[in-house]
């Protein structure tokens, strides 16, 4: 098997209507996309892990014609989101374009600060060369690299956003996990350029969101 890790870059218009309003509202992160599929009506199933505020979140969905239905969860400013949505042409041809090719996603996808969806396709070297005349018009696709595919355990490391990787990755390298602690909050937070209470809120999430995972 062989891997192509690519951010898929939409248009000014966004892959769906529903998604463009939401990664426009100041207030509604989307973190990772944990799963997306295309129906036989074309119709498109997601789950959406976003932050932020759920109040900002909520009346889009409600308001929204292109949304079939919707259901929210989570906790603190954690979203978790099965959203339903109509067709629509773009992201149709684009999820038409990787189940013609038998393309399989390593999930979660994850949103990238300027907009767009990082993911790891896994298939064959044919197939890749194959598919890209198949791209629809107004996405593009960056390629990042290639690969033969290994199942590993970046799979929860995954699941954290950008921030908190780099939060986690300062911690561990500084010492905080040490025996003894070598850091405090404060430290790191001086390393990052934030406030100890900032990284102390990360942290616990971070701990929240890894431990419910690992115990059975």
């Amino acid at each position: 098997m062989r891997y192509a890790k690519c951010i898929i870059i939409p248009d000014d218009e966004g892959l769906h209507p529903v998604d463009k309003r939401i990664a426009d509202h100041p207030d509604v992160d989307r973190e990772l996309l944990h799963n997306v599929n295309l129906l036989d009506d074309e119709s498109i199933v997601t789950i959406y892990q976003f932050s932020g505020d759920r109040t900002a979140l909520e009346p889009i969905l409600q308001d929204s014609s292109m949304v079939c239905k919707y259901q929210l969860s989570g906790v603190d400013d954690v979203i978790h989101a099965y959203i339903h949505v109509k067709p629509y042409d773009k992201l149709v041809g684009l999820l038409s374009m990787l189940k013609k090719f038998e393309f399989i996603f390593d999930t979660p996808l994850e949103f990238t600060r300027r907009g767009g969806l990082c993911v790891t396709m896994i298939g064959d070297v044919q197939s890749f060369q194959n598919a890209i005349p198949d791209v629809p018009d107004g996405i593009r696709l960056k390629l990042l690299k290639t690969g033969s595919y290994e199942p590993n355990t970046d799979r929860l490391y995954s699941q954290l956003t950008d921030r908190q990787q780099e939060i986690l990755r300062t911690a561990v390298d500084m010492g905080y996990y040490s025996v003894p602690r070598a850091v405090t909050h404060d430290d790191i937070g001086t390393e990052l350029g934030c406030t100890g209470g900032t990284v102390g809120g990360h942290l616990r999430k971070i701990e929240s969101k890894l431990l419910s995972q690992i115990v059975p």
